[in-house]
């Protein structure tokens, strides 16, 4: 539908829309956009809207938004008046508690711009790497064949002076065997728990007895070991983010709770079955 079919249209059903002040002065949240039976529609609202999107409908050109967030709202208004003040129970319990849900998340958002900073970041990291202690890691490479007799004999190849890398491309049927068996680094639970612990048994440079695993048999020689390293501030700051938010919400809430007065006292005395009676918010 063109622009000008939609203006006769809005036109014929009664309604008046003020035209966005934008030319005349510089626009806020407070400028009226449209007026819906005289309710007022403003940027605030449109703007509201459009943050609550789906990311692929913020892709959208601006103008294509602001068209279709109009609309929306419009639309809205139109159906919202035409309850008038006999809102169903239902509606009005699932208004309240949407707005008690948005005045919580504005409070918390609040307290979080205020509590969580560098210092607390930077607190939360100490706190929980400080005494970091790592898991042992192992660099080691395999040779995996078939049967046992032929993994002792690669065993007894290789302590006997053979390469391990030129035998394991030679030899082994497994995925690593083009480049040498290497296995790279990996620590605990990364591993099939008979290689792991055949593995953990060796010493830097030292080749295994033949080691079965649903894969087969493997000729394992142990390259080198270290200690995993805590993560840097930066490598964990979005899972430190989340726990130091997480912390001052709720230091945030149990402050509030101290200083109010909570009474469910009411509450202890119904059965919990109660809350699944969807029919009473029809009465």
């Amino acid at each position: 539908m063109s622009k000008t079919l939609r203006a006769l249209r809005i036109a014929a059903a009664g309604l008046f829309f003020a035209l966005p002040a934008f030319a005349q002065e510089t626009p806020t949240a407070d400028t009226v956009v449209a007026t819906v039976n005289n309710a007022e529609i403003t940027l605030g609202h449109m703007i509201a809207v459009r943050e609550t999107l789906p990311a692929q409908y913020q892709q959208l050109a601006p103008e294509v938004l602001f068209s279709g967030i109009l609309d929306q709202i419009i639309q809205q208004t139109l159906l919202a008046q035409a309850v008038g003040d006999d809102i169903p129970k239902r509606t009005a319990k699932t208004l309240e508690v949407q707005r008690t849900a948005i005045l919580a998340d504005a409070a918390v958002d609040a307290a979080l711009a205020e509590r969580v900073d560098d210092a607390a970041l930077r607190a939360m990291y100490d706190a929980k790497y400080g005494d970091f202690t790592g898991a042992q890691e192992f660099d080691a490479s395999h040779i995996l064949v078939e049967t046992e007799e032929e993994a002792q004999a690669i065993a007894t190849e290789i302590r006997a002076g053979a390469d391990f890398a030129e035998t394991a491309k030679e030899k082994s049927t497994g995925p690593s065997g083009p480049r040498g068996g290497a296995l790279g680094w990996f620590g605990p639970g990364q591993m099939v728990p008979p290689f792991e612990a055949a593995v953990a048994e060796l010493k830097v440079g030292e080749v295994s007895d033949p080691v079965q695993t649903q894969f087969g048999w493997h000729v394992i020689i142990l390259n080198d070991t270290r200690t995993q390293e805590a993560p840097t501030f930066e490598m964990v700051l979005p899972e430190i983010q989340v726990d130091a938010e997480n912390a001052a919400a709720a230091a945030y809430v149990a402050e509030l709770a101290e200083s109010g007065t909570v009474d469910q006292s009411a509450a202890d005395a119904l059965d919990p079955n109660l809350i699944a009676q969807f029919e009473l918010l029809d009465e």
